[in-house]
């Protein structure tokens, strides 16, 4: 079992702990332990109610009604949901119970079900990347395994794989050289450009993650690519992102280069002339759509 702390519940729900702490003294909707230094904790069963009452409380259930239910009723209502914002965060909150509980089943069918539903690109936009945003949080503060991280993302990347590899190829597109530098590992976003990319008729040359400096420069010289596409996730560090920028306008020279990810919002740095930061994907999205 997991224990979460109010924080842990903060970030993965939306409601701040000051809420959270008020419900449990009006309410009897969680009933957290308390370690032996008297903090506040809280377990799987424990999130998954809180994710279900903090979607219900966003779609205009009162809190005070919600009290009201028991467990089975407050899922049916959850079930019971119509707007397609809401349906989403099921879905979202459905796959990060199923990792925490080694479901690997019912998650791979979860997902499957909604790519097929609404196509691999809906599917990214509106429950991977929200799911991998949750995942960040759980795994920056120690509560899933590298297994669960491990299974879950092997499952996610297939499906882009499989996304990637449907569409054409296209040799007379711009060529786009795709890579994540030395030590990060992450390479979901960085597929789904792929993904974009391609669909666009673009060339793509996919180097993949943890690719040397050099190995890059050397690919360039050959390919001659006419642009380079790196993201990068939320632990690449503020001092690695401006060795990345300076790495790439010395051994890049001529080929612009686009970074996005969660490091980029902060960054205040001069950028050279060659280098260009999207500071969300819907930027990226927009910039591929005009190539």
């Amino acid at each position: 079992m997991s224990a979460f702390t109010i924080k842990d519940l903060e970030n993965l729900s939306g409601i701040k702990a000051h809420t959270i702490r008020m419900w449990e003294q009006r309410y009897n909707l969680l009933k957290p332990q308390r370690s032996c230094t008297n903090i506040r904790y809280y377990s799987n069963e424990e999130l998954k109610t809180l994710l279900n009452i903090a979607l219900l409380n966003k779609c205009g259930y009162k809190i005070s009604h919600i009290d009201k239910m028991c467990q089975e009723e407050i899922c049916q209502k959850v079930l019971s949901l119509r707007d397609s914002e809401a349906m989403q965060e099921i879905i979202v909150n459905e796959l990060v119970q199923d990792m925490v509980d080694l479901q690997t089943d019912k998650f791979e069918t979860t997902l499957s079900k909604y790519i097929c539903n609404f196509g691999i690109e809906n599917g990214v936009l509106q429950i991977i990347f929200p799911f991998l945003e949750k995942i960040g949080i759980l795994w920056q503060t120690g509560h899933i395994m590298p297994a669960q991280e491990h299974f879950v993302t092997n499952i996610i990347r297939q499906k882009l794989i499989v996304g990637i590899d449907g569409l054409p190829c296209n040799p007379e597109g711009k060529t786009c050289l795709l890579f994540l530098p030395e030590k990060e590992y992450h390479e979901m976003g960085l597929l789904f450009l792929c993904y974009l990319l391609k669909k666009q008729g673009m060339r793509v040359i996919y180097l993949g993650a943890n690719v040397p400096m050099g190995d890059v420069a050397s690919i360039a010289d050959t390919m001659q690519p006419d642009l380079a596409f790196v993201h990068l996730i939320s632990s690449f560090q503020h001092a690695n992102l401006e060795k990345l920028v300076n790495n790439i306008e010395t051994r890049l020279p001529g080929v612009k280069t686009i970074i996005s990810g969660y490091p980029t919002k902060e960054y205040d740095r001069e950028i050279p002339e060659g280098v260009e930061l999207k500071r969300c994907f819907h930027e990226m999205m927009d910039f591929i759509s005009r190539l």
